[in-house]
C-alpha cells in the first residue's frame, strides 16, 4: 500500500501535455529534466491546468500494455462499477439479487473473499481500480488545491494566468476549487463506504516523506473530515454560481448534458452529498453523539431539499403514460431529468450494450441478451417480500403474509396481484409486461412436463434462479427486440432520496411526528410524501406511534425506492447494522409451475417459494463490513490497522 498511499506517481505531465488529451497525465514531478516542463507551464496556462485536472473524470493510466480508462471517478460510480466483465454488482452480494451465471460475487457472497476480487477492486486497470482510482485522483485534488512554491500563499488553481475573458477568471478558478473540495471527499467516502476509514489525505506526499505509515482516522471523525471538504465546495459553488449547472427548467438549454458539463459536480448536488455523509455518520455502525448525529443529519437533508426545489428539481411521478416524464427517465431514456441533482451518462448505447462481455452482461439475462456469458439481475423472493400489498400492509415475513391474507389483501395464488406499483415498474415477474416474447408477456414457468419456459431456459448459464429478471433498469431491450436503442443514466443523486434520508433521520431525531426546525414536513410526511407519488396510501397507522414502530417500514420503504441503483441497499445494511441477519439466509426463489388444476389455481401456476440452491446461500463472516486488503499491502504497514480478512 506504501506506493499506493505515496502516490508519487500518479500522473506524468510531461510528453503527455504535448502530444495528446488521450492519455491518463502522469505527475509533472516525475517529469524528465530535459524534457523543460515546469510548474510554471502546468499551472499558468488554462489548458494545461484543465487536461491536467479533467483526468478525475476522464483520466487513463498504462495498465498491463495498455492505456485504461478506469482511473477515474467513473470507476466509484455505482453503474460503471456494477456493469464490468466479471457479471456481478454489489448488491448480487446481499441477499437482494441472485446474479444467474456462478461468478465471483456468489463467492463474495459466501464469505469466501480472495485476493483475486480484491486485486480486481484495487489496482487492476482492466476491471474496476476503485482503490487506486480513488487514491490517484485524491491527489490530483491536493495538487490543485496545494500552495504553490512560488508564494506559498495562494493555490496552484490562483496561478492560472490566460483564462478568457478576463471577468471569467475567478469564476473559472473558483469552479475548479469547488470541484476539487467535492472530489477530494467523493474520493475519500467511496473508499469509506469499501474498505472503513483512511488518513484523510488533504496534502501532497512527497517520495521520500518520512509520514507516510499513516494511521487510520476514527469513523465519525473521518466522515465528519468529509463533510468539512463538502462545505468547502459548496462555497465555491455558490461564488462562481454553480449551484446548478444548466438553466433552469424553463429556459432554453435546460438539461442539455454535454453543453453545461453536467458530469461535473455542483452546489445542489454537494448538499446532498453533505446529507448522504452526515446519515453515515449517525447511523448505528458510526453514531457516536447519539440524537445530535441525527439531527445534524436531518437538518442537512432538509436544507438539501429546500434547495434543489429552488433550483427547479422535482420528484417524478411513477408512471405518467401521457406525457412519458416518470422515475423511468432517472435510469434510462435522457441523460439527466427533471428529478437529477448529479447524474453521470452513457449516452446512446444499442440494443445489447457492450455485448456478451459488456454492460448488459451484468445487467440482463443471458437468455435475454442471447449470449452465454451474460449473467443477469435477478431479484430474490426475499426482496421482492418488500413490496407491500396496495393497502400498505407488509408482507416480509410469514406472520405479515399470514395478516394480509387474513384481511383479504393478499393472496399467494396470485402473488402479484394488488400489490405496490412498483413491483410491476421494477421486476420482471411471470406474465407481467415483456415486450418481444410470447404475446409480450414474461414466460418464467416450469412447464407440467418439467420443461422450462422461453425465459428460463437452463441451457442459459446466466439464466434466472430466483423466477425474477430486473425491470428498473431495463429499456425494453432484448434479442426478441433489438430495435431498441437507448441513453443509459446513472443517478448519483437525485431528489428521492432526500426525502427518504430526512424522513429516516427526523424519525430518529424527532420521532414520526416531528420535525427538523422550519422543516415543512415530519418524518413521517416526508415518507408519505414519496409513497404518494408512487401511488401508495400513507403508512399505517399501526406502525407510526413510535420511531421504533416506524423505523422497520422506513427502511423497507428506502430498500423499496432505491433498489437496484446507486448501491444503496449493500451501504444500507451496513450503517443500520443489519448485515449479519441479512447474510444469514436463507434466499428464497419463487420458480412457478404451469398446472392444468385451473379450479384450485384459477391463474395456471403454481407459486411456491424454495430455498435457493446451497452454493448461492449467502453466509454471514466477522469482518464483512469492510473488504479486506490485499496481503502484499498489508505486509508494507504499520499504523495503517488492516481489516479482517474474510
Amino acid at each position: 500500500m506504501k506506493k499506493h498511499l505515496i502516490l508519487v506517481s500518479v500522473l506524468s505531465m510531461s510528453m503527455i501535455l504535448i502530444t495528446s488529451c488521450k492519455k491518463f497525465l502522469n505527475d509533472y514531478l516525475d517529469k524528465a529534466p530535459e524534457s523543460g516542463l515546469t510548474e510554471d507551464v502546468v499551472f499558468t496556462k488554462y489548458a494545461n491546468f484543465k487536461l491536467f485536472f479533467d483526468a478525475l473524470y476522464s483520466g487513463q493510466k498504462y495498465y498491463n500494455a495498455g492505456w485504461r480508462d478506469t482511473w477515474n471517478y467513473r470507476s466509484c460510480t455505482p453503474l460503471y462499477m456494477d456493469t464490468w466483465d466479471q457479471k456481478y454488482c454489489l448488491n448480487s452480494t446481499t441477499d437482494a439479487i441472485d446474479q444467474g451465471r456462478y461468478m465471483e460475487g456468489h463467492a463474495w457472497k459466501s464469505g469466501n473473499m480472495s485476493e483475486t476480487i480484491i486485486a480486481k477492486l484495487c489496482y487492476d486497470g482492466s476491471r474496476r481500480p476503485v482503490l487506486g482510482a480513488c487514491l490517484d485522483d485524491i491527489r490530483i485534488c491536493n495538487i490543485a488545491l496545494a500552495k504553490d512554491n512560488v508564494t506559498g500563499l495562494r493555490d496552484n488553481i490562483a496561478r492560472i494566468t490566460d483564462i478568457t475573458p478576463k471577468e471569467n477568471d475567478q469564476v473559472v478558478k473558483d469552479d475548479f476549487r469547488a470541484q476539487a473540495f467535492f472530489m477530494r471527499a467523493y474520493f475519500h467516502f467511496t473508499l469509506y463506504r469499501l474498505w472503513g476509514p483512511f488518513p484523510y489525505l488533504d496534502y501532497v506526499m512527497g517520495p521520500y516523506d518520512a509520514t507516510w505509515d499513516l494511521a487510520r482516522m476514527e469513523k465519525n471523525d473521518y466522515l465528519n473530515r468529509i463533510v468539512q471538504d463538502i462545505d468547502s465546495a459548496y462555497k465555491y459553488f455558490v461564488r462562481c454560481d454553480k449551484v446548478r449547472r444548466d438553466p433552469m427548467p424553463g429556459v432554453s438549454g435546460s438539461l442539455i448534458y454535454s453543453a453545461y458539463e453536467m458530469y461535473r459536480p455542483n452546489g445542489m448536488a454537494a448538499l446532498a452529498f453533505k446529507s448522504r455523509v452526515l446519515l453515515y455518520a449517525a447511523s448505528p455502525f458510526n453514531n457516536k453523539n447519539g440524537t445530535a448525529d441525527w439531527e445534524k443529519a436531518a437538518v442537512a437533508a432538509w436544507d438539501a431539499i429546500q434547495l434543489a426545489e429552488s433550483k427547479g428539481v422535482i420528484v417524478l411521478p411513477l408512471l405518467d403514460p401521457v406525457s412519458g416524464i416518470d422515475r423511468h427517465l432517472n435510469y434510462y431514456g435522457k441523460d439527466v431529468c427533471e428529478e437529477s441533482i448529479w447524474t453521470r451518462t452513457y449516452g446512446n448505447q444499442n440494443w445489447n450494450w457492450g455485448g456478451g462481455s459488456g454492460a448488459v452482461a451484468t445487467l440482463f439475462d443471458g437468455v435475454m441478451m442471447a449470449h452465454t456469458s451474460s449473467s443477469g439481475i435477478h431479484p430474490t423472493q426475499n426482496w421482492v417480500d418488500k413490496y407491500e400489498t396496495i393497502t400498505g400492509r407488509p408482507l416480509n415475513t410469514p406472520d405479515d403474509r399470514d395478516s394480509a391474507i387474513a384481511h383479504g389483501d393478499y393472496n399467494e395464488k396470485a402473488p402479484f396481484d394488488n400489490r405496490d406499483p412498483r413491483l410491476a415498474t421494477d421486476v420482471i415477474y411471470n406474465q407481467s409486461p415483456c415486450q418481444g416474447w410470447t404475446n409480450n408477456k414474461a414466460q418464467i414457468y416450469m412447464n407440467v412436463n418439467g420443461t422450462p419456459s422461453e425465459l428460463l431456459v437452463t441451457a442459459w448459464p446466466g439464466r434466472s434462479y430466483t423466477g425474477y429478471l430486473i425491470r428498473k433498469i431495463w429499456a425494453n431491450n432484448s434479442t426478441n427486440n433489438q430495435g431498441v436503442s437507448a441513453i443509459w443514466s446513472d443517478p448519483i443523486f437525485r431528489l428521492t432520496e432526500l426525502y427518504l434520508s430526512y424522513g429516516e433521520a427526523a424519525n430518529e431525531a424527532y420521532g414520526p411526528n416531528g420535525s427538523a426546525p422550519g422543516a415543512t414536513y415530519t418524518a413521517l410526511g416526508a415518507i408519505n410524501f414519496i409513497r404518494s407519488k408512487r401511488g401508495m396510501p400513507n403508512v399505517r397507522a399501526e406502525y407510526t406511534s413510535s420511531k421504533d414502530l416506524l423505523r422497520p417500514r422506513i427502511q423497507n420503504e428506502r430498500d423499496v425506492e432505491m433498489g437496484f441503483e446507486a448501491q444503496a441497499y449493500y451501504d444500507d445494511i451496513r450503517r443500520w447494522m443489519i448485515l449479519p441477519d441479512v447474510m444469514r439466509g436463507p434466499e428464497i426463489a419463487m420458480i412457478p409451475q404451469k398446472t392444468n388444476d385451473l379450479v384450485n389455481y384459477p391463474s395456471g401456476f403454481i407459486y411456491a417459494r424454495t430455498p435457493l440452491p446451497a452454493d448461492r446461500q449467502p453466509t454471514w463472516e466477522e469482518g464483512m463490513y469492510f473488504l479486506p486488503f490485499l496481503n502484499a499491502d498489508v505486509l508494507k504497514m504499520k499504523n495503517f490497522l488492516p481489516n479482517t480478512v474474510w
